[in-house]
């Protein structure tokens, strides 16, 4: 891929969100692949035990908030805590939590695509949604990411998400491979998009709908704002504690109302701005919010994992209360 100046980054951007949308985004029969998508924290008990019934709650959680999908395991999920067990177990347990609207989309990530595939057939076999899958962090190369997605494409027909960040290190799958992927299997056509240069790789893949059917923007929602008025299809991040929030962001986005949706954008920055300067403030709105029982999380691999509680100062509480309250106005009742 020819490497775009700013100017022509910018301008493709712009052409992008002008268009008209004629690459059916959503998937036939399905529920639609837009807006506001969850990647759900997982919840651990004091000891360090998965908490299966907050699972279950936070799914719930999400879904009654308006978000437009879930997704789990992911990096935001501690993915890279959880035993093969343990991410069996979860996809089962929110297959078979109730949902009304919610996209559910799990993820089949593998160190191999061996791996991969064990995880994306027991997938398949519960009928999501959707899947998502990182790269493969054993690849030497980009030709090993292809064989690794095509043999995804090749086990499920439901819409694949390929996240770009999560592979080997310094290794994106290029645009044109996932357009390359996108012609051969129509449904591997939706893209997690978090890896430099951004704005350049967005572009381009805005500009590629049709063969794309999706591109969403992740990190937090660092960016949203902006890619929300570039055109982009949605946001996939670990923000499951302010899912409504996310939702009434898209809401107004949606309905063109740009004051309001950058009123409200504001606001979520001082959150995530708190959790930067005290890791741990999203969990304890977690707890705050009645979703999560413990602000506890794991450390040091599948293998040997040591729990980890969030203990924050009677002044970060107090900081974390004082924005919280500026997000009242957009939260559920």
């Amino acid at each position: 891929m020819r490497n775009l100046t700013r100017r022509e980054c910018l301008g493709a951007l712009v052409a992008a969100a002008l268009a008209p949308r004629l690459d059916g985004a959503e998937p036939s029969g399905g529920k639609p692949l837009r807006g506001a998508f969850m990647i759900l924290a997982t919840p651990f008990t004091d000891a360090g035990e998965v908490d299966w019934d907050d699972l279950t709650k936070e799914a719930r959680f999400v879904d009654q908030c308006g978000a437009h999908g879930m997704v789990w395991p992911q990096g935001s999920s501690s993915v890279a805590n959880l035993t093969k067990a343990e991410r069996l177990r979860g996809m089962e347990v929110l297959a078979a939590s109730a949902r009304r609207t919610s996209a559910l989309v799990l993820g089949v990530q593998g160190h191999d695509t061996a791996e991969m595939l064990e995880y994306a057939r027991r997938a398949e076999a519960l009928a999501p949604d959707a899947i998502i899958a990182m790269p493969p962090s054993a690849a030497k190369n980009l030709d090993d990411y292809r064989e690794y997605f095509r043999a995804l494409g090749q086990v499920t027909k439901r819409p694949v998400f390929v996240q770009t960040s999560g592979g080997v290190r310094d290794l994106a799958p290029t645009v044109d491979l996932m357009v390359d992927l996108a012609r051969e299997f129509p449904h591997v056509a939706y893209i997690k998009e978090e890896s430099a240069p951004l704005l350049e790789r967005m572009a381009a893949e805005l500009t590629r709908r049709p063969p794309l059917k999706g591109v969403f923007g992740a990190s937090y929602a660092d960016g949203w704002l902006f890619e929300m008025r570039l055109g982009l299809d949605g946001v996939m991040t670990g923000m499951a504690m302010y899912a409504d929030l996310m939702a009434r962001m898209w809401e107004l986005h949606v309905r063109g109302e740009a004051e309001a949706l950058r009123d409200a954008y504001s606001r979520f920055l001082l959150m995530r701005n708190m959790n930067e300067q005290v890791p741990g403030s999203d969990l304890y709105v977690m707890q705050k919010r009645g979703i999560f029982k413990t602000t506890t999380t794991r450390t040091g691999g599948a293998a040997a994992w040591k729990p980890r509680r969030a203990t924050l100062t009677r002044e970060a509480i107090a900081e974390i209360e004082y924005r919280f309250a500026a997000l009242k106005p957009y939260l559920r009742g």
